[in-house]
């Protein structure tokens, strides 16, 4: 069966009573005697209950059939998975599904600066967390959503394809470093990790990502670029490096832990035997490669670890240092479901590629490329 908006919000509708009351798909079956497959292919949209079932599952959610299928948005509480501190009630959140788990991404502080004012899918209703998890009272309706996490700013451009899909997916980016975005692709909290993470040798992404994803899973290269460091222009003469950044005495602005460009930071000053927390500016942190630029363009640093792109955008001087290598990973068990199909689909489009292309200092020719199958760790 084809997806529809509406099978969508009624299997919405079933998921969100489901979790409401604390259910597993399994013990909801049981009590509506039906199969599990039943439940979830009402829940992913993939079947229209039959009438039977439909009764059946109002009946063990104590609703009516009209409150469970029949139009409306959904309004009961749900739990969901922060990613991070969500705050107290009244916290906007984005709210997304990934596989059997809400998931809520919190709009606010560093989030906030970064991507702006987003579509909120829920507000936090109370102050109790619920062991790992918090309320949140849905405001819209949920709908597919694929959650990325990771740093390139480019990730953004992927909303727009996904939109155009029929039926739409949404998209909700998660900006953090490559070992946070791994870290909850791990926990199940994405269904996508953006990383560039230096392996063994040579190679990107492929040694970290089956190192932190213990079930295994896929590696699509997303866009290559060049790394370095991002200086003002007017103290760029005579600077081939961070050695000589550092000799000048500019003052630095840095990534937060995890971060590949606090990486790339580290290994040359260690090279070149400097000690790094002796830097003016080593310990100022900042969360993302246009920060790093904006921070330098705005004279509160001279010098950063940033991406190419990023250093154009903001007219630095730029000294490469090392070529990176963005990849797009995919835990196993999310490459069948339909946020992630969305996701391979846009990959290969002319307008997502021309979109890549034009800015400066992007390289796109693995754009949508299987670089790797993870396998399970034994």
């Amino acid at each position: 069966m084809c997806v529809t908006e509406a099978s969508w919000a009624a299997g919405t509708r079933l998921r969100v009573a489901r979790q409401a009351r604390g259910l597993s798909q399994q013990q909801l079956a049981g009590m509506a005697a039906v199969t599990r497959q039943a439940v979830s292919a009402v829940e992913s949209g993939h079947s229209d209950p039959s009438l039977r079932v439909a009764l059946s599952l109002a009946h063990a959610l104590g609703v009516t059939v009209e409150e469970l299928f029949g139009p409306g948005d959904p309004a009961d509480p749900v739990l969901a998975q922060p990613v991070a501190p969500a705050g107290g009630a009244g916290s906007r959140v984005a709210l997304a599904a990934v596989g059997d788990t809400f998931v809520a991404l919190p709009l606010a502080t560093d989030t906030l600066a970064r991507v702006g004012f987003g579509p909120a899918g829920g507000l936090v209703a109370g102050p109790e967390p619920h062991g790992d998890l918090i309320t949140v009272r849905p405001i819209a309706p949920p709908r597919p959503t694929l959650v990325v996490a990771g740093c390139d700013p480019a990730l953004p451009l992927l909303g727009a394809p996904l939109g155009l899909l029929d039926p739409p997916v949404g998209f909700s980016w998660w900006p953090c470093p490559s070992r946070e975005a791994l870290r909850l692709a791990a926990a199940g909290l994405v269904h996508v990790a953006g990383t560039h993470l230096r392996g063994p040798g040579s190679g990107y992404n492929v040694g970290p990502a089956a190192d932190m994803l213990p079930r295994g899973g896929l590696v699509i290269g997303f866009c290559s670029w060049q790394e370095g460091l991002a200086v003002r222009p007017e103290l760029a003469e005579g600077i081939s490096g961070v050695v000589d950044a550092a000799r000048r005495g500019l003052r630095l602005v840095n990534r937060e832990p995890g971060a590949e460009a606090r990486s790339v930071l580290d290994r040359e000053l260690a090279g070149a035997g400097i000690d790094a927390s002796q830097l003016a500016g080593y310990h100022a942190q900042v969360t993302g490669h246009l920060e790093v630029a904006a921070a330098i363009a705005a004279g509160l640093a001279d010098a950063g670890i940033a991406s190419e792109p990023a250093a154009l955008a903001y007219d630095l001087a730029f000294v490469p240092l090392t070529a990176e290598h963005f990849d797009l990973v995919i835990p196993a068990g999310h490459e069948r479901t339909r946020e992630v199909d969305g996701l391979l689909k846009v990959l290969s489009s002319a307008w997502l590629l021309d979109q890549l292309a034009s800015i400066p200092g992007y390289d796109v020719a693995r754009c949508g490329e299987p670089i790797a199958t993870l396998p399970p760790r034994r």
